[in-house]
């Protein structure tokens, strides 16, 4: 049977924790006269020369074919894109080193990002990628939104990770072009070729939440180790990630816009810079 409870490492409240949700949604909208969260959206508008920092997948190829230089598709940002958020409910993101978890961040930011997605007329949804089957599909109503965030902040001490076959199982089931957000520790192998999918067809960012103790702060040398949630085996050392700088540049390949973000820094700041450039560069792409 399996041990639940609520996070110990999120020292608020419910009321508490909805204020911090409220005012975290404020500080990634404050100033900003347009959505953040708009994607590259579904209709052509015109083909312009490639730039430094283009996504490859948005190059089209008959016009460079013909022309001998690269151009790339622009696109018409939709007034109402949807947002996913894939919120990682793994057993890993509950562990910490840190007065707060991966997983009590991750909450606070799908909270924070959803609210501020809604403030934009951006309808949100939500799917966890662990074993547990919680999936809402968009929504407006802020009273919807934070139901479904009490909700996550229970959690199972032993629950596995599912984030690349939870992903393959939404992708044929979301018809509109959406904004997938993927908030995860990433400890799933499978998790960089299937965001990678899901890229050929929407726009993807992923926020990787990193505790300082997964930098390599382990002094063991050389060990056997098994993932808990995956039950893999591997040889590991004090400096091992999961997530390599190679996976970073795969994602980055396919169009995903990419943020690690860890635990014993400031996150707000990096992710409102994140976004607003994000909303910049889509804008003037």
């Amino acid at each position: 049977m399996r041990q639940t409870g609520t996070l110990t490492h999120d020292p608020l409240d419910a009321r508490q924790f909805e204020l911090a949700v409220r005012r975290l949604a404020d500080a990634l909208t404050y100033g900003q006269e347009s959505s953040p969260f708009l994607g590259a959206g579904i209709e052509y508008v015109q083909s312009r020369l490639y730039q430094s920092g283009d996504p490859v997948k948005f190059i089209d190829w008959r016009i460079t074919g013909r022309t001998g230089r690269y151009h790339v598709k622009e696109y018409e940002a939709p007034k109402q894109m949807p947002v996913y958020l894939l919120v990682d409910t793994s057993a890993s993101m509950c562990v910490s080193s840190r007065p707060m978890s991966k997983y009590a961040w991750a909450v606070q930011l799908a909270g924070g990002i959803a609210l501020a997605a809604v403030e934009h007329m951006n309808p949100v949804g939500l799917m966890t990628v662990g074993e547990r089957d919680l999936h809402h599909t968009p929504s407006l109503a802020r009273s919807t939104i934070l139901q479904w965030l009490h909700q996550l902040r229970h959690y199972h001490f032993t629950e596995g990770t599912s984030l690349g076959k939870r992903v393959r199982e939404l992708i044929p089931r979301v018809e509109q072009r959406c904004l997938f957000v993927v908030i995860s520790d990433l400890h799933d192998p499978d998790a960089i070729p299937a965001i990678k999918l899901m890229a050929h067809d929407h726009d993807c960012v992923v926020l990787h939440l990193e505790d300082p103790a997964e930098r390599g702060g382990i002094r063991a040398g050389i060990f056997r180790a098994m993932e808990a949630e995956t039950g893999r085996e591997f040889t590991a050392h004090g400096h091992s990630r999961f997530l390599t700088d190679e996976d970073v540049h795969t994602l980055a390949r396919a169009g995903v816009d990419y943020l690690r973000l860890a635990t014993d820094a400031p996150i707000l700041p990096r992710l409102r810079h994140f976004l607003k450039n994000r909303r910049r560069t889509r804008r003037t792409g």
